[in-house]
């Protein structure tokens, strides 16, 4: 038991009294927390020599010199390049999951919705791109917007692979818009003078309601009002009507005047194919009571009903100087179709122009009666030279019993001649260079009238210009700048020309005697160099001509442009 004491309390540590206890706590605990804080203290001194040693060796590099814009725009350049060669050769798919219109106060929803279907359906990143850009054009085409702006933005988090489709647009100030200018007419082969008042958006479907005046050189003139309607009722296509009241003169070539009051209606329209439905009310007459044989036969008032399907399809780089590319035009009309026996019954095939760049290629319709133009470039690679040449044909026909020997429609035949360049004409054959109007083709005589004081001029105002059921041209057109910087600038270039073109007459049984060699025989050609001066309006031409072939007076006499010098107008068509 002792010896169990005595380890106990040598064990146990010695008793202190109060006044030491108490004064032994505090210390200690001083010494706790002084200890505590030199431990954080070591801690900071030891984070701000870390920094310390970071600035020194920020301080010992050098300094990264700012780059320069050009290496900027390298630097952006390379990385687009790289993007959209990832885009060419990896299809990211995508689909779309909203579309947001934004802007519109007085247009349709719907109106703006049709025109973004092949958003809709996009289901790739390369697809929506493409479809973005000509949602765009489409919206500007309707010609109710001041700007379009259309923004692809990423879809929900919670679903991947979508996009947003956000169009904003910004409706006209000013919905009534005017313009003048000068214009080529195919039907009456002339240029003419025009004058129109447009008023757009007006009950918020997109549609343009215009009125136009026009008047050209040969008294020619036309009163028209229109509406344009982007969509109706459903179809996928714009609609068309017009309504029209034209008149013509033309007692100085075939003795007979022409008015006519028509409706006009679209009823389908794509980029290449358009088909108008046309009824009009037609007058010939005769003041002068001088026309020939075959004139006063359809002198008097018909009807037109024709169907008119044309096919277009335009990769030329400019329409006043083609340097390459390709056009091409076909139109089919056909006439008569009311049970009204005044209705003029009629095929009219026309084929138009094809400008071909490096490849040649064909295109055709496929008709029994066919009229066909082709045009071919090819560019030279210096002072932008580039040789156009081309070939256009064209037949009417009538239908119907006994149409083998009835004739054609005056007015629908083909005429060729007038101050026009072939280079601009998209639409068959109209024109021959250095021919007057209505120039070339069948005559016939008119009534005889004796004057005995002039007997030279009463057989040149004694005959009528009756056109052609066939018609046929050709041309070649080398055109180049001139060495002159300032005429460079500014689109003046010359060129040197040659042209060539014949009409034969197929109704009437008259076909049976016809004779291609003959026909060949009998073609009209001319020569000639020249300067162009190009206009927004349109293409200023200065030529010297040169007739190389023309025949003398008779059944196929042609009304020929003396050998000169002449300015043409001409707007591309």
């Amino acid at each position: 038991m002792a010896n169990a004491v005595e380890e106990k309390e040598a064990q146990t540590p010695p008793n202190l009294n109060t006044d030491e206890a108490e004064h032994q706590k505090p210390s200690n605990v001083e010494e706790e927390k002084d200890d505590v804080v030199g431990d954080d203290d070591e801690d900071e001194e030891e984070e701000e020599g870390e920094e310390e040693d970071e600035a020194e060796d920020s301080e010992q590099e050098p300094p990264r010199k700012p780059l320069s814009r050009e290496s900027q725009l390298r630097e952006h350049k390379s990385k687009m390049d790289g993007l959209f060669r990832r885009m060419r050769t990896e299809k990211v798919n995508l689909r779309v999951h909203d579309v947001v219109i934004k802007g519109n106060t007085k247009t349709k929803d719907w109106i703006i919705e049709a025109e973004l279907e092949s958003v809709k359906s996009a289901t790739t990143l390369q697809e929506l791109l493409e479809a973005a850009g000509i949602v765009n054009a489409r919206l500007q085409q309707l010609e109710v917007f001041d700007s379009v702006k259309v923004t692809l933005d990423a879809g929900p988090p919670e679903l991947p692979g979508t996009a947003n489709v956000i169009v904003e647009v910004v409706e006209t100030n000013s919905p009534l818009s005017g313009e003048c200018g000068a214009y080529m007419k195919t039907t009456a082969r002339s240029w003419t003078v025009e004058g129109s008042v447009k008023f757009k958006n007006w009950f918020g479907y997109g549609d343009l309601w215009d009125g136009s005046v026009a008047y050209g050189p040969n008294q020619t003139s036309e009163v028209s009002a229109g509406v344009f309607l982007p969509r109706f009722k459903g179809l996928p296509t714009p609609v068309l009507a017009r309504v029209s009241l034209l008149s013509q003169d033309w007692q100085e070539f075939s003795s007979y005047r022409e008015r006519m009051l028509g409706l006009s209606l679209g009823l389908f329209s794509t980029r290449c194919h358009d088909l108008v439905y046309n009824l009009g009310w037609r007058s010939l007459t005769d003041p002068s009571q001088m026309s020939s044989m075959s004139v006063r036969r359809q002198l008097g008032h018909s009807l037109l009903s024709s169907l008119k399907y044309t096919f277009k399809l335009d990769r030329r780089n400019s329409p006043v100087r083609p340097l390459k590319g390709y056009a091409f035009v076909s139109t089919t009309q056909v006439g008569g179709l009311t049970p009204d026996h005044r209705s003029l019954r009629f095929l009219r095939q026309v084929n138009a122009e094809i400008w071909l760049d490096h490849s040649p290629r064909m295109l055709g319709c496929g008709s029994n009666w066919e009229e066909f133009d082709l045009r071919y470039a090819v560019p030279f690679g210096f002072y932008h030279a580039a040789l156009n040449f081309g070939i256009s044909g064209g037949v009417i026909f009538p239908w119907g019993s006994g149409f083998m020997n009835k004739p054609s429609p005056l007015p629908e035949r083909f005429f060729l001649g007038g101050d026009f360049s072939p280079i601009c004409t998209l639409g068959g054959p109209t024109t021959v260079w250095g021919f007057k109007t209505r120039g070339l083709g069948p005559t016939e005589p008119r009534r005889q009238i004796k004057d005995k004081s002039n007997d030279d001029n009463s057989e040149v105002a004694g005959i009528d210009f009756v056109g052609g059921d066939l018609a046929v041209t050709a041309f070649a057109d080398l055109s180049f700048d001139l060495p002159l910087k300032w005429l460079r600038e500014r689109g003046v270039h010359g060129h040197v020309f040659a042209g060539a073109g014949n009409l034969a007459k197929l109704t009437e049984n008259e076909f049976r005697s016809f004779s291609f060699h003959k026909f060949l025989q009998s073609f009209r050609s001319s020569v000639g160099v020249g300067i162009v001066i190009p206009t927004k309006l349109f293409r200023l031409e200065g030529n010297f001509y040169y007739i190389l072939k023309q025949l003398d007076h008779g059944k196929t006499f042609g009304r020929l442009q003396e050998t000169g010098f002449r300015f043409s107008f001409s707007a591309p068509l």
